[in-house]
């Protein structure tokens, strides 16, 4: 598993998933070992379909 460092968490009232780059995205078709900051601009949340921006970094405070 990811240090939470390297999870990103979407941030929307419907949502909470988080981005693992050990899992990466199945559904986007996102290889394991993705780094948040190699997922393409586009890439969306499976989940609620939010942008990258709606995503907060799990390792700060």
């Amino acid at each position: 598993m990811a240090l939470p460092e390297e999870m990103w968490q979407c941030q929307t009232q419907s949502c909470g998933y988080i981005y693992n780059p050990g899992k990466g995205d199945r559904k986007g078709k996102i290889e394991k070992s993705t780094g948040y900051e190699d997922l393409p601009d586009d890439w969306k949340c499976p989940v609620c379909g939010a942008s990258k921006k709606a995503f907060r970094n799990l390792g700060t405070k």
